[in-house]
């Protein structure tokens, strides 16, 4: 199970998503209760391991916008979140970091990875970064094809029971592993992998 912690602000957050054996960490660069500057951004990437994909989180900015903060802040990946046109991803296109779609479920959405030229399918709730858990067994008349995350409203809680329902290939948590909005809690990190990969 491919796990992404998103939303880390700190140094000490970045040590303990390492590991936790976490497959990948997430920066906010966006507004946000959980965006830090690309300077940050910058540092906080430097302390990721090769073997962790760091990826650079944003949402309502321009695809060129979004490429140029990905470029400063040293990313492996870019994460474009919303309702971000298959032309935005072709524009990113030969940029040296790899893409993420992130979306909600919608009666259009295309659910076939990579279909934008991303390399991985993010299917998050309607409202993302809100903590609200969405009905995820939508996903059992539609299913996504290929590598796809599951996202919205998880926890070390209800992971899984999600992760049951909908057999995601990987799971993305922000808000579920949060002491306070924007401040994660390192206890609820290392149990939200350790339950998502049991």
């Amino acid at each position: 199970m491919f796990v992404k912690l998103c939303g880390l602000r700190t140094e000490a957050d970045v040590a303990v998503a390492v590991e936790t054996g976490a497959d990948a960490v997430g920066f906010v660069l966006t507004a946000s209760p959980r965006q830090i500057d690309v300077d940050l951004a910058r540092r906080l990437v430097a302390a990721v391991p090769e073997h962790v994909l760091s990826v650079a989180v944003v949402r309502g900015i321009p695809a060129a916008e979004a490429g140029e903060l990905a470029l400063r802040a040293g990313v492996r990946a870019l994460q474009l979140h919303g309702d971000y046109p298959k032309e935005s991803f072709d524009q990113l296109g030969g940029q040296p970091f790899s893409l993420v779609r992130a979306t909600a479920l919608g009666p259009d959405t295309d659910l076939r990875t990579g279909a934008f030229g991303e390399e991985l399918l993010l299917i998050d709730s309607p409202v993302a970064g809100s903590g609200e858990q969405w009905d995820v067994t939508r996903l059992a008349e539609r299913r996504p094809e290929g590598n796809w995350v599951l996202a919205g409203g998880l926890s070390p809680e209800n992971v899984a029971e999600a992760v049951g329902v909908a057999r995601p290939w990987g799971v993305d948590v922000s808000s579920g592993i949060e002491s306070s909005r924007g401040v994660k809690d390192h206890g609820r990190m290392r149990e939200f992998v350790a339950v998502a990969r049991g």
